[in-house]
């Protein structure tokens, strides 16, 4: 219901400035054109005269007016009084109605909010932001932006954001923090982040949290405020370079595997569940492989260890992560069996 009200008031504001817009205009143009014919007039004294008059400024007259260009400009009073009242009037409904509409967005904002669980909070929506909410809405993977400045905020009904200060903990309330699975801060300060992780970690003690570090020193310290991640946007680049020139073609496939718009093959993440038929086999008896058509590049072990490149004898246990590369549809059918 709230959707289709905003949507009819926006139209109503754009369709209401333009019909103003271009009555003014009309006068300006009416005006102008009659005083280069009746008093002969070039374009920038007609133009002059139209806009003291109707502005009833009482400037200088460019010269003396004969009794046509005195009617004319009579009527040119009239006829101007009654359009700028009406365009004043309009411009006051359509600031009364702006006011409605924000209204209604942020009730709106308000509602979507309340309905989400499990989802993530993404703090800061500058040009790592973006990237980092266009690969979680590629991967349907629900959001909540928190923005200082909404003007940077896409205007598509589907995202969802809350205007505020993510150092604070009513904004980070208002987002539903203590319902998330995650929450990423790319703010453009470590201080800004550490402030962030420190709040979220308390308001939500089993939040998954990944910050951003600008300086090296800021890492250990955003770790130790709660920061389950910390990513060096600076560090990742100057590696991701350096190996674009010694090792290219590894770049590219990790490139192709990993991006979301690369639908054919992927890389991901899959958890054994408990219910899982998976558990106790080895990858030669589970025929991920030879079955499937999904090759396992490595399991992290429920203890956190990692181990790489499995061989066929190797166990698959609950709680295991397996990390496997393939097609997307194989890899949505090994999905459904590791969940069992």
């Amino acid at each position: 219901m709230l959707p289709s009200i905003y949507v009819a008031i926006v139209t109503l504001i754009h369709k209401k400035f333009v019909f103003v817009s271009l009555l003014l205009f009309g006068i300006l143009l009416f005006g102008t054109i009659g005083y280069m014919i009746i008093e002969d007039m070039n374009f920038l004294d007609s133009l002059y005269m139209t806009v003291i008059t109707l502005a009833t400024v009482g400037y200088r007259e460019v010269k003396e007016l004969n009794d046509n260009g005195k009617i004319f400009t009579i009527i040119l009073i009239l006829t101007g009084f009654g359009v700028f009242t009406y365009a004043l009037t309009v411009g006051a409904k359509i600031l009364i109605e702006g006011e409605i509409k924000e209204v209604f967005k942020q009730r709106t904002m308000k509602k979507k909010v309340q309905g989400l669980s499990g989802h993530y909070v993404i703090c800061g929506y500058g040009r790592m932001g973006s990237i980092i909410v266009k690969e979680l809405k590629a991967n349907k993977i629900p959001i909540v932006i928190i923005e200082k400045n909404r003007f940077i905020l896409p205007e598509e009904e589907d995202f969802i954001y809350v205007e505020g200060d993510a150092t604070h903990d009513d904004v980070l309330k208002m987002a539903g923090i203590e319902r998330a699975a995650g929450l990423i801060t790319v703010l453009p300060s470590d201080a800004e982040n550490l402030y962030v992780v420190l709040s979220a970690r308390e308001l939500n003690p089993n939040l998954f949290i990944v910050a951003r570090a600008v300086d090296k020193e800021a890492e250990p310290k955003l770790k130790r405020a709660g920061a389950n991640k910390v990513v060096s946007p600076y560090l990742i680049g100057g590696l991701r370079i350096a190996h674009t020139v010694l090792r290219p073609t590894v770049v590219d496939f990790l490139e192709f595997a990993t991006r979301s718009e690369h639908i054919e093959i992927q890389i991901e993440e899959i958890e054994v569940s408990p219910k899982s038929t998976l558990i106790g086999k080895s990858i030669a008896q589970s025929g991920i492989g030879r079955d499937i058509g999904v090759i396992i590049l490595g399991i992290k072990r429920s203890d956190g260890r990692m181990k790489f490149n499995p061989n066929s004898q190797t166990l698959i246990k609950e709680g295991d992560t397996l990390i496997v590369i393939g097609q997307t549809d194989k890899l949505i059918i090994l999905e459904n069996l590791a969940k069992g």
